[in-house]
């Protein structure tokens, strides 16, 4: 027999075993017949128990920490064939196209997870059963993020990416290495679409602006847009100009803080390339920030709080921890670009506790916001949870924030819904104090938000290992349309909308417009 017909057999038998493999992990022909019971559900991380899965998420691979030579992990529901992995690691890695197919077939039943330890050379034990439940509602495909390092003196290597939630494919959107190590800030989109969005941008070299992207095509304005919502129609932008500093504590477990020492609303029309502003929400002594509108259109949510201070040269200034945000909406008609009257949804006087990030589900119903002790920079206050609003409730003439469940005792901030209000994404610290991560949670129909699970990785163990931070999660239903090479041409470019911003200080006056000069956001 040659050698090349030798080598060529040999292919044929791996071929062959590989697919029998394959067709064992499909249809469960190897399965374990002896085991010995253990009646609790094995420790598993990440911790992919008792949750509401989107029938459309990557695999939930998982480690199993449980001592032994061998593991197997049977995964399987009410409809079509088992799926079972053998591994002689306790990383269990589960097959993307037969998991696909079982999450397919059982939307809205319930997903076992059975356990399986080798402990002896025939030994096997069986761990009580995990169950998960498939929702019948899809989360939106993409995540979109920034990654940035947890450091506080000076950015570097911060990236935009967008994350295929059907698979593990990560890809980067922009990075702040396309011009010249500038920064990037907080990235917005119209109604979960990536056709109209806003992407700020400042850098030593090439200004402050905001990079905007408009039917497939990007333009840079030449105004710093800090925190920023679209309006459903598309027509228009609202958006924060905020003095932040950061200062630091002495002692105590998050060294770094954050201060909004002014900051006041203001709003671009795209058709004319203007920007306006009004007294009703630019007020002289008071703090306005995190602007974000109700689906239909009809009303600006913003957070809002009196300045305690007659300085802004002293960081911290006194009475700082006393700083406590409203929330608090405004009427507005867009085909007469007439506002109405403020009115406070929820007083932080009477909660006691700062509000921050107010979200609205896409439906109206429901409104997300963080809490806590004081301020506007939750990111950095272990006390920040968040808190539930049913908007539907202003026919009694009540609002009650509800405190959710799914709060750990680190921060939890800059969260997301999904295009068909049944998801949520949020920042998370609970897992090491220090590092954001992702996570989702179900929202049913009651407004019960379900125990969240961590964005899956295709490494269960990749978190251990990631040394950034992820913020600004928001959900959209396709990838951003534009390269980063494309995109930094434009931040790179002379050419930009050109704003008129005769203002250098403070809040404006009503009708003029917003200056951006010292107005800096600054890392998280």
């Amino acid at each position: 027999m040659s050698k090349y017909r030798y080598l060529f057999l040999m292919l044929v038998l791996v071929a062959l075993s590989l697919g029998t493999l394959i067709y064992s992990l499909r249809y469960g022909r190897v399965s374990i017949k002896q085991f010995s019971t253990i009646d609790r559900p094995p420790n598993i991380r990440p911790d992919y128990t008792d949750v509401v899965i989107p029938p459309n998420i990557a695999p939930l691979n998982f480690l199993v920490q449980e001592e032994g030579l061998a593991y197997c992990a049977k995964v399987y529901s009410k409809h079509g064939e088992s799926i079972e992995v053998f591994s002689r690691r306790p990383k269990i890695i589960i097959p993307s196209k037969f998991w696909r197919r079982l999450l397919h077939a059982n939307k809205g039943q319930q997903l076992y997870f059975d356990v399986f330890v080798k402990t002896g050379n025939s030994q096997w034990n069986r761990f009580s059963t995990i169950a998960n439940k498939i929702a019948s509602e899809p989360i939106d495909d993409f995540l979109i993020y920034r990654k940035i390092r947890p450091g506080y003196n000076f950015w570097r290597d911060i990236g935009i990416y967008q994350r295929n939630l059907r698979n593990y494919n990560e890809s980067l959107i922009l990075n702040d290495s396309y011009f010249k190590n500038g920064c990037l800030n907080c990235h917005t989109f119209c109604n979960n679409q990536t056709d109209k969005a806003l992407f700020p941008t400042r850098s030593p070299v090439y200004g402050t602006d905001s990079l905007l992207i408009e039917d497939g095509q990007a333009q840079k304005i030449g105004a710093k847009f800090t925190y920023a919502s679209w309006h459903p129609s598309g027509r228009l932008v609202a958006y924060s100009v905020n003095k932040i500093r950061q200062f630091f504590h002495t002692f105590r477990g998050e060294l770094r803080d954050v201060i909004d020492l002014d900051s006041f609303l203001a709003y671009y029309i795209l058709d004319s390339k203007t920007i306006k502003t009004s007294s009703k929400f630019s007020r002289e002594d008071y703090l306005e920030t995190y602007p974000t509108w109700s689906p239909d259109g009809r009303y600006l949510y913003f957070c809002s709080a009196p300045i305690l201070w007659s300085s802004q040269d002293k960081v911290p200034p006194d009475r700082y921890k006393e700083v406590k945000y409203d929330l608090v909406r405004i009427n507005y008609d867009i085909d007469s670009d007439q506002w109405g009257q403020l009115e406070t949804v929820v007083s932080a006087d009477d909660m006691g506790l700062s509000a921050a990030f107010p979200r609205i589900s896409p439906d109206g119903k429901w409104l997300l916001l963080c809490m806590a002790d004081y301020g506007s920079f939750q990111v950095y206050s272990p006390s920040s949870n968040l808190y539930l609003l049913d908007l539907t409730a202003h026919q009694t003439g009540q609002y009650a924030p509800k405190r959710l469940e799914i709060n750990s005792d680190e921060s939890e901030s800059w969260h997301c819904w999904s295009s068909n209000s049944r998801w949520i994404v949020f920042s998370s610290k609970r897992d090491y104090g220090v590092f954001t991560r992702p996570y989702i949670s179900y929202v049913d129909e009651t407004g019960k938000v379900h125990k969240p699970l961590v964005v899956p990785q295709k490494d269960p163990t990749f978190y251990d290992s990631c040394l950034k931070t992820y913020n600004t999660p928001e959900l959209v239903i396709e990838p951003v349309p534009l390269t980063g090479e494309k995109l930094a041409k434009v931040i790179r470019s002379s050419a930009k909308i050109p704003v008129d911003m005769p203002i250098t200080m403070a809040t404006p006056k009503a009708g003029a417009a917003p200056a951006t000069g010292q107005w800096q956001g600054q890392r998280e």
